[in-house]
């Protein structure tokens, strides 16, 4: 994690601070910061003073955190110019400048003022920056003659711009440390660039001068190559443009959470790090470049990266390779060209073709502009023959905003889900041959969709006309229909593509909430300001036709506080969606075993909360609707919560329906659901029951009083998993040693341990042993004695030195059984 300015130093680094530190933070110009003293900051969070990374002879001025045990330095002085010795002195001098001092009075480095002024004032905010004041108007500007930010070294911090000031000519970029001993700038350097005022402002990485990495240009959520930088509840980013100047900078949400942007020289990456307090260490949430695709100008001109595709690099549409020989040997260095040159003379019988998913290519030759919309955008560009391709330029308003590419286009690749759409120029006889394709496809389609209709008609007509329709007995597992189950049909809002399209902005990857089992899912916005998610069923998803009429006809018939809601659904063609209600906080899982975010939004009084609140909604299920319906897949990615973390159980593909009024289990040839999840009966039998979702539910409290997955987690000491080192835990007598350290300090002990008791009593190994869900609720909203808990199932003692068997949640996890026994 080191880099120019932050540096973790290893146990070899001699990093020689001195223990005496004054409680100040400014000095004046009758003081000064001599080696051995350091200035602090009001809140305690950063601290300025001496320091020697690697020689002890070598001392340099910097910033670091005070707070965090791992030394994390995040601004250098005097970069390439240490002191040798312990002479160093930090000072105001008589004209007001700042100036650091070494053997013999000499000026290491210095900062001006810009303008002499009668008293000065350097001072340590709380935000890491150091500023020189002129304290003579009392700072009613509220403006610094200098401050560090402006300076930065390889840390990006929160409030700290990244970018221009056209007003001074000033250029806040970053530079990686030489090396771990080393701050001086080495080859490895970040910054926004831009050829003019009204090119497509976008981020670079140079090593040595040559552009290494490109983020893309900003589209108004992030910077557009950044697919996975997605709006976080944690902090805020924002990009000013305008002719004053031009930045990037991020703002942490809550003070409770420390996270970084550092340029690492070492790993020739740029990190997103975040401070874990409960493990002491800086982790890594973001780092780029992210695989071989992100290597500028990999593929050349007018080419595409695609990963995982063999070969990676292929001509865009309209293009071939500029050297087939070259080409075909790997070497795409030359890149493509047109396979029709473009004519000035023909500009008006040209075209564009639409292409999707794409990071834009490289915005050095390109001109952006912000009041224009698309339509006018692609009238501009066909006027201008030099105008080689358009796009939107910020995608939150629908496409507004105008950015063009003149000459190659350099350095795109295509994301799966993500990306923008660009529109190359082309033109008139190579679009009349893509005209002539489409004609003749269109005519194939119409009438093999005249016949099909003409099949379908009929049942259309019967069922669906602004309702959808459906039956409880038309999705039976294997469409196997229950002798004497009587049909039922549902009424549902049924939604036109086009109307959720356009709600989800296309299906764009900014309104991508997550992807499961199923396929991805989306928020989206109706026309009356409405909210919802929509599930889009995936072609290559594990589930299929019969999991998605199930989700619709279960949880339709479902009305609970603690239920996800559905609003509607939609079947066109291949496209078939479910529509709920939207949960503006995602899923459990995002916060559980997130530390972070754990700490922040998910104390113990929350965790109980949530824990009945799953609890009620599958008493619900079990007992008090109108069905009894064994959910078979929660965990939980399975449980959202709303605005208020009020939790919602989702995701009823998988659920199946007991028609008998008495009938409390039943089995199946087709096991499915979450491994870590299942209980002991239904992994190994196929037999499910209302006590299968209670082992399933004792699992997840688990985790969530844990912070740990069940599925792959082994403790180190005994390599027991997490059922395993609860059970330890309580035969012990130290049952509170298995919660989360987070929650140390919001916890009820009372009520802690009667979830542990609870949790484990839902895991015992045979079903009769563990109590229904009534009775779960009864035992965690009173103080009545509970039982002793026997053994639980799937008590699991990895074999010593055995790694942990750890993979992604998915529920699409499934065996079969050629023999069944009845119980």
């Amino acid at each position: 994690m080191g880099g120019v300015c932050l540096l973790v130093f290893n146990t070899c680094f001699l990093f020689l601070l001195s223990t005496v530190s004054f409680a100040i933070d400014s000095i004046s110009p009758s003081e000064s910061i001599r080696d051995g003293s350091t200035l602090v900051s009001s809140d305690g969070s950063f601290e300025l003073g001496f320091f020697s990374p690697g020689n002890p002879k070598n001392r340099y001025l910097g910033i670091w955190y005070k707070n965090i045990p791992v030394t994390t330095v995040v601004w250098v002085a005097n970069r390439c110019n240490p002191i040798n010795d312990s002479s160093g002195e930090l000072m105001i001098n008589s004209t007001g400048n700042l100036v650091l001092l070494g053997q013999n009075k000499s000026v290491v480095w210095w900062a001006s003022a810009g303008k002499n002024v009668q008293s000065a004032m350097v001072q340590l905010l709380d935000s890491g920056n150091l500023v020189l004041i002129d304290v003579t108007d009392g700072n009613s500007s509220g403006s610094y003659m200098w401050q560090s930010f402006d300076y930065p070294c390889d840390t990006l911090l929160p409030d700290m711009k990244m970018g221009w000031d056209f007003r001074t000519g000033l250029k806040r970029g970053f530079s990686a440390w030489k090396n771990s001993e080393d701050p001086c700038p080495g080859e490895f350097t970040y910054g926004i660039e831009m050829v003019e005022l009204h090119a497509y402002p976008e981020a670079y990485i140079r090593k040595g001068g040559v552009k290494y990495y490109r983020t893309g240009p900003w589209n108004g959520l992030r910077f557009s190559g950044s697919p996975e930088l997605r709006p976080s509840p944690l902090y805020s980013v924002e990009f000013v443009y305008n002719d004053d100047e031009m930045y990037y900078m991020y703002n942490v949400q809550c003070k409770c959470v420390t996270t970084i942007t550092v340029l690492n020289g070492t790993t020739s990456t740029r990190d997103r790090l975040t401070w874990i307090e409960a493990e002491k260490t800086w982790r890594a949430y973001s780092s780029v470049p992210i695989d071989f695709c992100d290597q500028y100008g990999l593929c050349g001109a007018n080419a595409n990266c695609i990963t995982g595709e063999s070969p990676p690099c292929q001509c865009l549409k309209g293009f071939k390779p500029n050297s087939p020989e070259k080409w075909n040997l790997t070497d795409w260095s030359l890149g493509c060209v047109r396979n029709k040159p473009l004519s000035c003379q023909e500009s008006d019988k040209a075209g564009f073709f639409k292409f999707t998913n794409l990071k834009l290519p490289d915005t050095t030759h390109s001109w952006v502009n912000k009041s224009m919309n698309i339509k006018e955008c692609r009238t501009k560009c066909l006027n201008n023959c030099s105008c080689m391709a358009y796009t939107s330029s910020d995608i939150r308003e629908g496409g507004s905003g105008c950015a063009i590419w003149f000459g190659d286009l350099l350095d795109i690749r295509k994301f799966p889900d993500a990306g923008q759409d660009l529109y190359i120029r082309m033109s008139a006889s190579e679009l009349d041959e893509d005209d002539g394709k489409v004609k003749i496809g269109l005519i194939v389609g119409v009438v093999i969709a005249v016949v099909f209709s003409g099949m379908l008609v009929g049942y259309y007509v019967y069922r669906r006309r602004t309702k959808l329709k459906v039956s409880e007995t038309d999705i039976r597992e294997g469409n196997e229909k229950n002798e004497g189950a009587q049909e039922e049909d549902l009424e549902l809002p049924l939604f036109n593509i086009s109307t959720i399209a356009s709600a989800t902005d296309n299906f764009s990857d900014y309104m991508k909430l997550g992807e499961g089992g199923f396929g991805p899912v989306y928020r989206g916005t109706l026309a009356d300001g409405q909210e919802f998610a929509v599930k889009r069923l995936s072609r290559s998803s594990g589930q299929g036709f019969n999991e998605f009429m199930n989700e619709i006809i279960m949880i339709a018939k479902l009305q609970h506080r603690n239920l996800v809601k559905i609003l509607g659904c939609c079947v066109q063609g291949e496209e078939k969606m479910v529509i709920y209600e939207y949960m503006p906080n995602r899923s459990l899982d995002s916060f559980i075993f997130d530390h972070t975010m754990g700490e922040l939004l998910l104390d113990w009084p929350k965790r109980f909360h949530i824990i009945c609140g799953i609890a009620r909604g599958l008493l619900y299920l079990h007992q008090d609707s109108r069905l009894r319906i064994i959910h078979r897949d929660l965990k939980a990615s399975n449980v959202l919560l709303d605005d208020e973390m009020n939790p919602k159980i989702s995701d009823f593909g998988l659920a199946r329906m007991l028609t008998g009024g008495d009938q409390t289990e039943g089995n199946t040839k087709r096991v499915v659901g979450t491994y870590g999840y299942m209980a002991p009966e239904y992994a190994a039998d196929g037999i499910f029951s209302v006590k299968s979702d209670v082992f399933s539910f004792g699992i997840l409290v688990l985790e969530l009083l844990s912070g740990r997955r069940n599925k792959g987690f082994y403790h180190p000491d005994h390599n027991h998993n997490l059922i395993g080192n609860a059970w330890s835990l309580w035969n012990e007598g130290r049952p509170l040693e298995l919660i989360n350290t987070l929650l140390e300090s919001s916890c009820n002990p009372s009520e802690v341990l009667r979830c542990i008791q609870v949790s484990l009593l839902c895991v015992q190994h045979h079903p009769d042993d563990r109590p229904s869900m009534a009775s779960v609720v009864i035992m965690l909203g009173s103080e009545i004695a509970l039982s002793q808990p026997k053994q639980p199932g799937f008590f699991i003692e990895k074999e010593h030195g055995a790694g942990p068997d750890i993979g992604n949640e998915s529920s699409t996890n499934e065996m079969s059984i050629s023999l069944m026994e009845a119980r």
